[in-house]
């Protein structure tokens, strides 16, 4: 069952967030990489900021979550994670196609540029890549980021996005 996550989700959410996170242990920048990887005051920064995490349930327990936050005339994909254990089995992709049917505006989701696993899941799911020249525009447009990260991430989009800016 796929349903919006209310206050009681916020403990699972960073327990989510955190077991999943550790993917990136590594794999992005080493200055980028902190433990915990969200830490709870940061979680509650970003749904004060907007983003609405709906989560994937089983039997009671919260399996996956993604968020959507609508920004200026987007609606961004943020913190998509789904537990180390119960991942590459669709869960991701059921809340994706969910959020999808949420909003009419263009989606936008920014991953960092060596998670070539989120890249190609998204990809996998009818995303582009925007050109390089564009991304940190974009993430500079529509995200409050550090520089850094600005500098380690890609941006991907959905075909509304590329039949507005064509």
């Amino acid at each position: 069952m796929i349903r919006q996550c209310n206050d009681s989700d916020f403990e699972a959410i960073y327990e989510i967030i955190n077991d999943a996170a550790q993917a990136y242990r590594g794999v992005i920048p080493a200055d980028r990489w902190k433990e915990p990887y969200m830490p709870r005051e940061e979680l509650r920064e970003e749904i004060k900021a907007g983003v609405v995490f709906w989560g994937y349930e089983e039997d009671g327990e919260l399996l996956g979550v993604m968020g959507l936050q609508h920004v200026q005339d987007v609606a961004l994909i943020r913190h998509a994670y789904v537990r180390s254990s119960r991942q590459r089995q669709g869960i991701g992709g059921k809340l994706l196609s969910h959020l999808r049917v949420l909003t009419t505006r263009p989606i936008l989701i920014g991953t960092w540029a060596d998670a070539t696993w989120a890249i190609r899941f998204y990809e996998k799911h009818g995303f582009r890549l925007l050109p390089s020249d564009e991304t940190g525009r974009v993430l500079r447009k529509y995200w409050s980021i550090p520089e850094r990260q600005v500098e380690t991430s890609v941006v991907l989009a959905d075909p509304k996005w590329f039949e507005a800016h064509r």
